[in-house]
Order: structure tokens, then C-alpha cells, then sequence
């Protein structure tokens, strides 16, 4: 008795430690995005924003942010802790190149992913009566026009973003996480960080909205890509599987409405 009563704060220190690991991150991506405005404020002053088209001016700005993140999340730490929290390679989970059974699990699972969304939304839905399910989700780039553009935003929404926000979460967050706590509060502190993240958004006409359809997808999401990192040691099977996930959102939002009209 008194064995289990002595081990109860631990377990609460690490979930608490845990818990500030997941927020840390989410904070270090929003000042990732707030250092990016202020970059493209400054430069404004020298040369005018306006003069460059909007898909290119969000494709610069959007890789700019991932990249701040990546180097808040991992650089603030290190220096403050005077180098005691050096991140590996193997911590962010890309220790070594894709292999075989990572091109091969990455689009496979999404067939877990899709089932396992689904039964949330439905889930949700009983729940929450009004909840809606068909809600679209917030990209950031609107109105594309011409093969250029197009080729833009794919670069983002395809290749950058599901690189680096493997990196963050199911890389440092994750792979911090699964030092210290075990599977499933990993991959639920990473799961529910990863949905707030994508909580907030903007309708088509540019108004604020709270995203939470989006926002239990991405759990479920999260939840495979956690456990293909488990399995596998390392993100790349993730990275193909979120990459195979907004290719299928890609086409919805942006190739089919040009092959109707």
C-alpha cells in the first residue's frame, strides 16, 4: 500500500512533465508563426509584400514558420539547459533513410486511419448532436490559379508540412514523451496536442473558426502515425502516410473543383 501511494506523484510529475512537453511545443510552433509575421513585417519596410503574388508570398511565409518551429522547439531548450537537452537524430526519429517496410506501411495505414476517424466523428456525432462532420478544413491558400500555383501548394501542403510536422510531434514530441512515460500516454499527449494545433482556423471568407471536425481527424491521425513510429523506430512511415492524407484533402479541395467546372 504504502509502495503504491509513494509512486502516485511520480506518475503525476511525469504526466505533468509530459503535459509541458506537449504544450511547449504547440507554444514554440505559434512563435514560430509569430516570428514569420514579424520577418515579413520587416521586409516589408524595405521592399512592399503587396508587389508579390499572395500563393507565392503564403508558400515563403508557411516554410518559413515550419522552420522557425523546428528550430524554437529544439534550439531554446538546448541553449537554456546549457546543452544538457541536446536532441539526436534518433530522437526526432530520422536516424536513418526510409527503407522497405516504411514505403510499405506508410500507405497501407491509411486504411486504419480512415476507419479510425470515421468511428470518431461518429462517436462525436452521438455525442454532440449538432456536430458537424463536413466542415472544411482551413488551408491557407485559396483561389489557386494556373499549374504554378497549384505546384505551390502542393509543395506545402504535400511535402513541407507533413516533413516538418512529423518532426515536431511524432519526432521530438513523441520521442521525448516515450523517454520518460509510457505508449499510451505518449501517444494521447501527442494526439491531443496535435488536434489543438489544428483547432483554430478561418471560413472561406476569412472569419475565425474553431475547427472540430479537422480536429478529430488529426487525432485520429496522430494515433496511427504514433504507432508507426513505435513500430518502425523512425517517422518516415508517418511522413509517407500524412503526405498520402493531404494528397487525398489536395485533390478534394483543389483538383476536383477544376475538373467539374
Amino acid at each position: 500500500m504504502s509502495a503504491n501511494f509513494s509512486a502516485k506523484p511520480h506518475v503525476r510529475q511525469r504526466l505533468g512533465k509530459g503535459a509541458g512537453l506537449a504544450v511547449w511545443v504547440m507554444l514554440a510552433f505559434v512563435i514560430g508563426e509569430f516570428l514569420t509575421v514579424g520577418i515579413a513585417q520587416a521586409v516589408n519596410l524595405i521592399y512592399p509584400l503587396a508587389n508579390v503574388k499572395p500563393i507565392v508570398l503564403n508558400t515563403v511565409l508557411d516554410a518559413t514558420a515550419y522552420a522557425l518551429a523546428l528550430a524554437v522547439t529544439i534550439a531554446l531548450p538546448w541553449w537554456f539547459t546549457k546543452k544538457r537537452s541536446a536532441v539526436t537524430r534518433k530522437d526526432l526519429g530520422v536516424q536513418r533513410l526510409p527503407d522497405w517496410p516504411d514505403l510499405l506501411l506508410g500507405p497501407v495505414a491509411i486504411v486504419p486511419y480512415l476507419m479510425l476517424s470515421t468511428l470518431f466523428a461518429l462517436v462525436v456525432k452521438v455525442v454532440i448532436p449538432g456536430f458537424d462532420v463536413g466542415q472544411t478544413q482551413s488551408t491557407g491558400f485559396s483561389n489557386l490559379v494556373g499549374q504554378g500555383e497549384l505546384l505551390l501548394a502542393f509543395v506545402i501542403l504535400i511535402i513541407v508540412a507533413p516533413i516538418a510536422e512529423e518532426m515536431l510531434f511524432r519526432g521530438y514530441l513523441y520521442g521525448k514523451l516515450r523517454k520518460q512515460s509510457g505508449l499510451i500516454v505518449s501517444i494521447v499527449l501527442t494526439s491531443v496536442a496535435f488536434a489543438a494545433l489544428h483547432l483554430p482556423g478561418v471560413n472561406e471568407s476569412g472569419a475565425f473558426q474553431w475547427q472540430w471536425n479537422v480536429a478529430v481527424d488529426v487525432f485520429a491521425l496522430s494515433i496511427v502515425l504514433c504507432l508507426l513510429r513505435e513500430v518502425t523506430g523512425s517517422i518516415w512511415a508517418g511522413v509517407l502516410l500524412h503526405m498520402a492524407k493531404n494528397s487525398i484533402a489536395f485533390y478534394i479541395l483543389f483538383i476536383l473543383p477544376l475538373m467539374v467546372h
